[in-house]
């Protein structure tokens, strides 16, 4: 995950408004970024065993998908299957060289054990020594391919495919496609790693945010017209060049309403109940009006004690997972939710509230 950039001018402005203005003005008003804040509270009392539900559970593997062998969530019925990340350098080995091997093998061995996959294409890495697309595209002809990513203190932090370069996205197109052709109805469902990145134009004069945004539609677009069975989604929850609520472009809005009007599931990684950047930018764009594409919300590295991008292990804990699963399933009205296999946590908290 991205850091977070905190932003402070609209917040300073605000504060510039209100102090020429009546005590009693100032008392009145109430800040919209903490209009979800408290939203999680009416979830409390979730306990567990988690009843059944109208949605369909996958365990998140990340790339490490040899931990889905005798996994214990395939003795579990309410475990529709695994999801697992694929670089985009190991499905292209070279310009048109597809290898889905290794997708084939994991697909084989969870219809064994009564069990199906969603396949999450990896397009970016949070990794400085990790590039995730193929070494063909980081050439000139395709303007270096991909950029590398740096936090607000400059240090690297990853890799992202220039999704806003035509020629990058033409060659992600034909990997969709061709992934369709293979995989298309035998898969439960594919989905587009998240929106957030961390570049600007000192990294690539060719990117602006709203190129970006128009980029990220592309791309969707594409996967919608090579999977006509399986779902498809996209993980967007920020957008460079806006903070919600105030600095509003319509960028994150215009994702969803994208895939909302082309039938492309949206859905974001890290379900934080209690953090304003996710309530005021994923979390509001689902609860705030009703879809017909599927959504979905991932429990990711951190989540299960209330963090993100995280494995440390917190002894002693309450069980968050029925405040998630209640929170998801009332507030978010999501149709897929993703676990990631973090341990103790899954076998401990996921596992035994599914039994």
């Amino acid at each position: 995950m991205p850091v977070l950039k905190v932003r402070t001018s609209v917040a300073v402005g605000i504060v510039a408004l209100f102090s020429f203005s009546a005590p009693s003005a100032f008392a009145k008003w109430k800040n919209p970024a903490d209009r979800y804040a408290e939203a999680y509270q009416q979830y409390l009392g979730a306990s567990c065993p988690i009843a059944q539900d109208g949605m369909k559970h996958f365990v998140y593997f990340a790339r490490d998908r040899e931990a889905i062998k005798e996994h214990p969530f395939l003795d579990h019925a309410r475990f529709e299957g695994a999801q697992i990340m694929y670089p985009w350098r190991e499905l292209e080995k070279g310009e048109g060289d597809y290898d889905f091997s290794l997708i084939e093998a994991d697909l084989a061995y969870l219809q064994s054990k009564g069990k199906t996959l969603f396949v999450q294409l990896q397009d970016a890495s949070f990794n400085p020594d990790y590039v995730p697309v193929p070494d063909y595209l980081l050439v000139d002809a395709y303007a270096g391919g991909a950029v590398q990513q740096f936090d607000d203190d400059n240090r690297a932090e990853g890799w992202v495919a220039k999704r806003w370069n035509s020629k990058v996205q033409e060659r992600f197109a034909k990997l969709l496609l061709a992934l369709g052709e293979a995989f298309d109805g035998r898969i439960e469902g594919i989905n587009l790693q998240e929106s957030a990145i961390e570049v600007s134009k000192e990294q690539d004069q060719q990117f602006t945010p709203a190129k970006y945004a128009d980029g990220l539609k592309h791309n969707m677009s594409s996967m919608k017209a090579a999977f006509s069975t399986s779902v498809v989604m996209q993980y967007a929850n920020f957008m460079p060049g806006e903070w919600l609520p105030f600095e509003d472009e319509g960028y994150l809005k215009s994702v969803y309403e994208h895939g909302e009007r082309i039938g492309v599931g949206l859905g974001s990684p890290d379900l934080m109940v209690k953090r304003k950047g996710q309530l005021n930018h994923p979390i509001a764009m689902m609860h705030e009006r009703d879809y017909t594409a599927p959504l979905g919300i991932a429990i990711q590295d951190g989540n299960y004690t209330g963090r993100t991008g995280t494995t440390e292990v917190i002894d002693s804990k309450q069980n968050i997972v029925p405040l998630l699963h209640a929170f998801a399933e009332d507030f978010l009205k999501v149709d897929y939710m993703f676990w990631v296999n973090q341990e103790p946590y899954f076998e401990k908290d996921v596992l035994s509230c599914f039994e």
